[in-house]
């Protein structure tokens, strides 16, 4: 069974900040899926769902995102996972990808991501599928933090369902023909208005 984490931070004020990416991703999947991720278990949302003939585990942890590996961590022990790349994927937020491009990776570093950085501090290894959906600056920033906890401008908002829905084909990709097939066909440039 596939664990399917999106990262953000628990809360009405975070909703539509870029850092809940991965909570949007995961609310998507439910939504599609017919299924519910209100259960509360290991410090996180739970629901169970089928996605394409596979069971998954949704989680989005309240653990605000510094402290996402410890949700994780238990989590994944409760699923008895034997390794990580096989069974978890993690959704997040990545400042250096262009709005509207995803990037899949079978493993590598956090990448100057918090909630990256706590996974993998707290499971002991990089060695797990993420799906990340980049919200890249248009200029420099001053203040990183407060960048990513803004709420997305009306703009991009009104793009996000295209780049959710482009990421949840993604990962139901993962899961039906696996990780290098995914990359191949979703490594791609940003999703444009247009399409």
């Amino acid at each position: 069974m596939h664990l399917i984490v999106g990262l953000g931070n628990p809360g009405a004020e975070y909703e539509w900040s870029r850092h809940n990416l991965g909570f949007m991703l995961i609310d998507r999947l439910a939504r599609e899926a017919g299924a519910a991720v209100t259960r509360r278990e290991c410090q996180s949302l739970v629901g169970s769902a089928s996605l394409e003939n596979r069971r998954v585990r949704l989680a989005k942890p309240q653990t605000y995102m510094n402290l996402s590996g410890e949700a994780v961590r238990c989590l994944m022990n409760k699923l008895a996972a034997r390794d990580a790349d096989s069974s978890l994927i993690v959704i997040s937020d990545d400042l250096a990808l262009p709005f509207g491009m995803i990037r899949l990776r079978a493993r590598g570093s956090a990448g100057g991501h918090n909630g990256l950085r706590s996974i993998i501090s707290s499971l002991g290894t990089n060695e797990f599928v993420r799906l990340r959906i980049g919200i890249q600056p248009e200029h420099p920033l001053s203040d990183t933090k407060r960048y990513v906890l803004d709420e997305l401008p009306r703009s991009q908002r009104r793009e996000l369902d295209g780049v959710l829905e482009r990421a949840e084909s993604a990962v139901r990709c993962i899961l039906t023909k696996g990780i290098a097939k995914a990359m191949s066909l979703y490594n791609q440039s940003a999703v444009s208005s247009e399409e």
